[in-house]
C-alpha cells in the first residue's frame, strides 16, 4: 500500500466530504473516503471516488488520528451504515502511522449514508454517504450457504468449492508468494486453507520476515499489531479475489508450542486479535473464516473458549461470512449457530460415498472435507496417497453430495511442499480435479445430492432429471442401465417412456464419451427403472469411471 500520501492507494486519490444537515458536501480536514474497487491490488492505479462504490466491493474511509499511547487498545472506532431501515456497525482499526480505517462491502445497492463513532473526539461524528452501483463483471458476491448442503454467491451463481491447503505460504518470500499465485491461476483450485500464524512443523522451520504483531520471537507485544504484515495478507487477498479464488483464513493452529507462543495467548489477548483480523478483512467479499486448525490439538484452550471465539467472530462480523472449525481427532459440536458448514479432516470417511454422507445427515450442513491425507510421498501415512487415491476420494465426496479439499506433499530438496509453502504443483492430481470441477459446475444448480444412500450410494444428482454413477475402483466392462427409485423427499422418480442420454466419464484419462442411442425407462420391480428394451452400456474395463445419466427433454 502506497502510503506516501494521506488519501493515495498506488496512483488514485480520494476527495475529502462531509455531509451537513443540509446534505451540502463540503471539505472536511479530518475525513478522507476511498474506493476499493474489487479486484484491484493495493498499490495498483485503481479508480476512486469520494461517494460511489460497487455492490460487493470494499468502500474504505480513511481518517488521521492519534499515535501517542497505544491506539491499537486505546482507541475505539466504528461506523455505522444506514440504508432505509437497515443498520450496519462496521469495526474500524488502526493502520499504523496515524492511519485509522473503516472498510464497508456494500451488502446492497443505492445510498447508504454512514456517521463514525469513537472515544477519540477527531475521529467522532464524522459523516458520509457512498453511492453504491451494480457490481463489476466476475463480482458475484460472498459465497452463502444454499441449498442447504451447496453454496452459492450472493447473487445465487453457484460455487462449487475445489479447494486446496498451502498453509504458511504467506510466511514464505516475496518470489515464492508470487509464485505461488502463479501456480494457482493456472489450477483447478476456486479456495485456498491457510493461516494467518506462522506455522512450525517438520519441513517448514522457516522464520518468516514480518509477523502479526510487534516484536520478535520470544518477546512479541500482543497488544500492538503489525499493520506491514496484514497490509501484506490484504494484498494477497486482493490477488487472491482476481482470480476468483476463495481464502479460507484460519484464525488459529497448533504448529507453535510456545516458540512464538501465538498459541498460548490470554483470552483477552485471543480476543483483542479476532476483533483486529475481522476489522481488517471482514469486507473482502472472498474471505471465509477458519477458527483453527486441528483445535483440539491446541491443549491450552478449552471448547469454552472455542466457543467464545465463534460467537465473537460472528457478532462483530457484519457480513456473516461463512464460518467453521477445523478437527484433528475429536469433532467440535458442528451444530453451534455460529458455524456454517462442517470442516472435516477424515480421509476414511471418503473412501467410500455411504461414510461420506453420514456427517452431512448428521449436523445438516455443508461438508467439505478439509483434510482427506495429501497426495505425495511424505514419510507420514497423512502424506503420501497416490493421486488417483486423492482423486477416487473426491468423487466419493461428490456423489455423497460433499466437497473435499486437495493438498500435496512431495518430498523436495529446497524443503518447499505445496501443502506448507506453496510453490509449484508436481502432483498427478489437479488436472483430474479440473475435470471433476467442469462437471460439477454443468450439473444443475441445486448441487449434487446422494440419491440412495442407504442402498446404492455410488448414485448423486437430482433425480429425475440428472444422475451421476461413480464406479470408483471397480473395472466392469458391462453396466446394466437403471435408475434408482429416490426415496420420499429425494426428487422425484422417473415416468414410464422417458429417454435418458448415457456419457461415460473417465475421470482419470480426463475423457467424456457418449454413448449411442437414448434409454427409454420403465419400471423394473420396486426399486428401479431400466431401459425397456433391457439394454446396457458397454464399459472399457477400466477403473474410475462414472456415468453422467441426463433426461432427453422430448415431451
Amino acid at each position: 500500500m502506497n502510503q506516501a500520501n494521506e488519501g493515495v492507494v498506488g496512483p488514485g486519490r480520494g476527495r475529502r466530504v462531509y455531509k451537513k444537515h443540509s446534505k451540502e458536501r463540503v471539505r472536511c480536514v479530518h475525513c478522507v473516503v476511498l474506493v476499493l474497487f474489487a479486484g484491484c491490488a493495493f498499490g495498483s492505479g485503481l479508480a476512486t471516488a469520494a461517494d460511489r462504490a460497487e455492490l460487493w466491493g470494499v468502500y474504505e474511509i480513511r481518517l488521521p488520528g492519534p499515535q501517542a499511547g497505544n491506539p491499537f487498545t486505546e482507541v475505539q472506532l466504528w461506523g455505522d451504515f444506514v440504508q432505509g431501515y437497515e443498520r450496519l456497525e462496521i469495526p474500524g482499526f488502526y493502520d499504523g502511522e496515524g492511519r485509522y480505517l473503516i472498510r464497508f462491502m456494500p451488502p446492497r445497492p443505492g445510498v447508504w449514508r454512514w456517521r463514525t463513532r469513537s472515544n477519540v473526539e477527531s475521529l467522532h461524528e464524522r459523516t458520509g454517504e457512498v453511492e453504491v452501483g451494480p457490481p463489476a463483471p466476475g463480482n458475484h458476491g460472498p459465497v452463502r450457504v444454499a441449498y442447504r448442503y451447496h453454496f452459492a454467491y450472493a447473487d445465487g451463481t453457484p460455487f462449487r468449492p475445489v479447494g486446496t491447503t498451502v498453509y504458511a505460504w504467506l510466511h514464505q518470500s516475496e518470489a515464492l508468494q508470487l509464485q505461488t499465485l502463479e501456480t494457482l491461476s493456472r489450477s483447478p483450485f476456486n479456495k485456498i486453507r491457510f493461516c494467518v500464524f506462522p506455522k512450525r512443523y517438520a519441513w517448514n522451520t522457516n522464520e518468516p520476515d514480518l509477523y502479526p504483531f510487534e516484536g520478535r520471537p520470544g518477546a512479541f507485544d500482543f497488544a500492538r499489531f503489525n499493520p506491514r504484515f496484514f497490509q501484506r495478507l490484504e494484498e494477497r487477498l486482493w490477488q487472491l479475489q482476481r482470480l476468483g479464488i476463495e481464502a479460507d483464513v484460519i484464525l488459529f493452529h497448533p504448529y507453535d508450542e510456545g516458540h512464538w507462543g501465538f498459541d498460548r495467548m490470554t483470552p483477552m489477548e485471543d480476543d483483542r486479535y479476532i476483533r483486529y483480523v475481522v476489522a481488517r478483512l471482514s469486507a473482502f467479499r472472498n474471505v471465509w473464516w477458519s477458527l483453527a486448525n486441528e483445535f483440539d490439538f491446541m491443549t491450552m484452550k478449552r471448547d469454552e473458549d472455542w466457543e467464545r471465539m465463534g460467537q465473537l467472530v460472528s457478532r462483530l462480523d457484519p457480513y456473516g461470512h461463512l464460518t467453521s472449525i477445523h478437527n484433528g481427532k475429536r469433532l467440535f459440536p458442528q451444530t453451534r449457530s455460529w458455524i456454517s458448514h462442517a470442516s472435516i479432516q477424515n480421509g476414511s470417511a471418503v473412501e467410500t460415498a455411504s461414510a461420506a454422507v453420514l456427517y452431512r445427515d448428521a449436523f445438516e450442513k455443508p461438508v467439505v472435507y478439509d483434510e482427506i491425507k495429501y497426495e505425495g510421498n511424505l514419510p507420514r501415512r497423512w502424506g503420501n496417497l497416490t493421486a488417483e487415491e486423492l482423486v477416487f476420494r473426491f468423487w466419493n465426496a461428490t456423489v455423497a453430495g460433499t466437497y473435499a479439499t486437495h493438498g500435496e506433499t512431495y518430498l523436495s530438496p529446497d524443503e518447499v511442499i505445496w501443502w506448507s509453502k506453496g510453490g509449484i504443483l508436481r502432483g498427478e492430481s489437479p488436472p483430474r480435479l479440473a475435470f471433476l470441477r467442469q462437471v460439477l459446475e454443468t450439473a444443475p444448480a441445486g448441487g449434487i445430492e446422494p440419491v440412495d444412500k442407504w442402498q446404492n450410494p455410488e448414485y448423486g444428482g437430482q433425480p429425475p432429471e440428472y444422475y451421476l454413477v461413480y464406479l470408483g475402483k471397480s473395472a466392469p466392462r458391462t453396466w446394466a442401465f437403471r435408475l434408482p427409485r429416490p426415496p420420499q423427499g429425494i426428487g422425484a422418480p422417473p415416468r414410464e417412456g422417458w429417454s435418458y442420454a448415457v456419457e461415460i466419464l473417465d475421470t482419470w484419462n480426463m475423457t467424456v464419451t457418449p454413448v449411442p442411442g437414448t434409454f427409454t425407462v420403465t419400471a423394473h420391480g420396486a426399486y428401479f427403472f431400466g431401459d425397456r428394451e433391457g439394454r446396457t452400456v458397454e464399459l472399457p474395463g477400466r477403473p474410475y469411471l462414472a456415468l453422467r445419466i441426463r433426461r432427453i427433454w422430448n415431451e
